[in-house]
């Protein structure tokens, strides 16, 4: 790989974390005051939880570490209450 393919693919893996860290604050926010308003909100999420998967078609599929992000994700907000 040559230095600028490099730098392009760093720079694309930069530009993709900093999108899934800015979602991730954005909708974890949103989640915190939705279940604010409405309690069962974080118990509803957790019950769809099976329906999660990982949309990879290759070997990373990963269907359940997919859903352990989800749940560490809603067990951060239940510890918020």
């Amino acid at each position: 790989m040559t230095n600028a393919a490099a730098d392009t693919t760093t720079a694309a893996l930069a530009q993709a974390r900093h999108r899934e860290l800015a979602i991730e604050h954005l909708l974890f926010g949103t989640i915190r005051f939705l279940a604010r308003e409405n309690p069962d909100l974080l118990a509803i999420l957790e019950s769809s939880l099976d329906h999660l998967w990982d949309k990879a078609d290759d070997g990373t599929r990963d269907d359940e570490a997919v859903r352990d992000v989800a749940r560490r994700f809603l067990k951060s907000l239940q510890a918020e209450r």
